[in-house]
């Protein structure tokens, strides 16, 4: 959420911000409706102070035995006068709150314009792509001919866009969540955090979800309910309402969680096997820090999200999101793209955002910097370190042999008994 104060004395470089997203977002319609808010609460401070003006003089005439129907009246009047104009500040105050919620963040002056993904700058690339001697076949293809994937097992049992693994495949899913885990709390210095899978509106309001994506996520019936669609959302609301130390920054959480989206609208090759799916497994990364901090903060986050890639021997790209292809609540965004070879494309497996105070002012997480000092609101930050289902994706197809087997990234064989081929 930004702040109505900048919006209030610097709306027009906000609206030349956000014109880099394309569209409009009725800022000069925020700017009147807190005009008019702001003019009712002098109005109501007036009617108040002469309230008590006029109470102060009529008992001050009952204490000398006057008259003091004329100024009774008055109060009266003003009585009526005051519960209305609360009762309309209300209104305006809910229409500015919603007002609010509903525009994004500004882009970093650092991201290019652009107009669409088309105008997304590669940023750097690792590993090299490699060369078959055969036509690669896609990760579904594999993985059904090896009997680890069933994609239509998971279809009876639930419907379109969900998975089931079987053997070696839910082996390597689960070894790569232990992988992970163990990479971002041993070597990167994250805390692990096993949260709910299920959160409440405030919760998914907090991090930008509700109201704007609600058709993108699952509501729990007769319930205040929400199947989360990452674990950004329970890890980076864990400290609302906190005030935490600078010494304390940065703040570094993981946690694997499953996760659930709708994808309304979501279509075509991207809904075929393990790319995009209702349900899917990730492992998170969470960042809080002070605004000076928030920079390197990205680039690290960013560093940790690739060292999986690394690790797996998988080759990928990082790219820098241009202005108007920026996610909601994002102020800055590297998206990894790891190498698909059925597709002969990269593919995002990561988005790392770096997301200024917008959050944290929704979610009301302050850090102090010294014990007499004013507190101030953190900058979050997050990535995906990795989506485990994208991954399996790239170990499939990157590493099948031609006899249909597909080899086993070393680092994956310890948490796998050994196992070095899949056949």
């Amino acid at each position: 959420m930004l702040d109505i104060r900048l919006i209030r004395e610097q709306g027009g470089e906000v609206e030349r911000a956000l014109a880099r997203r394309g569209g409009a977002y009725g800022i000069a319609g925020l700017r009147a409706l807190d005009g008019r808010r702001l003019a009712l609460l002098r109005e109501g401070e007036e009617l108040k102070r002469r309230r008590n003006e006029i109470s102060r003089l009529v008992g001050e005439r009952k204490k000398s035995g006057q008259p003091a129907g004329d100024e009774q009246a008055e109060a009266r009047g003003l009585g009526e006068r005051i519960k209305s104009v609360e009762d309309e500040l209300g209104r305006l105050e809910e229409e500015s709150a919603a007002a609010l919620l509903s525009i994004p963040n500004l882009p970093h002056e650092s991201i290019p314009d652009g107009a669409g993904p088309q105008d997304n700058v590669t940023t750097r690339q690792w590993g090299e792509v490699p060369r078959f001697a055969f036509t690669p076949r896609s990760h579904v293809e594999i993985g059904e001919a090896l009997g680890i994937l069933d994609m239509e097992a998971a279809a009876r049992l639930t419907g379109a866009r969900f998975s089931l693994l079987r053997g070696a495949g839910a082996a390597l899913s689960r070894a790569l969540i232990n992988f992970m885990l163990d990479l971002h709390t041993r070597q990167h210095g994250y805390a692990e955090v096993a949260p709910p899978a299920m959160v409440n509106t405030k919760t998914m309001t907090g991090t930008g979800q509700l109201p704007k994506f609600a058709e993108d996520l699952f509501k729990i019936q007769n319930t205040d309910y929400w199947l989360i669609p990452t674990a950004e959302v329970p890890l980076t609301n864990l400290y609302g309402g906190q005030i935490l130390e600078l010494a304390g920054l940065p703040l570094s959480l993981t946690a694997y969680t499953p996760c659930f989206r709708a994808e309304a609208g979501s279509y075509g090759k991207d809904t075929v096997g393990l790319i995009r799916q209702h349900q899917f497994d990730k492992v998170e990364l969470v960042k809080f820090t002070a605004p000076e901090q928030a920079p390197a903060g990205l680039e690290d986050l960013t560093g940790h999200a690739e060292r999986v890639l690394q690790l797996l021997g998988l080759p990928y790209r990082v790219v820098t999101l241009c202005a108007a292809d920026l996610g909601f609540s994002a102020a800055k965004t590297y998206d990894l793209e790891v190498w698909v070879p059925s597709q002969d494309t990269y593919r995002e497996i990561s988005s790392c955002s770096w997301f200024t105070d917008f959050q944290a002012r929704r979610i009301n997480i302050r850090f102090r910097r010294g014990p007499k000092d004013k507190p101030e609101f953190v900058h979050t930050l997050n990535g995906s370190g990795l989506a485990v289902g994208r991954t399996i994706v790239a170990i499939l197809e990157n590493f099948q042999n031609a006899d249909g087997s597909v080899t086993v990234p070393p680092p994956l064989r310890p948490y796998m008994g050994g196992l070095e081929v899949i056949r």
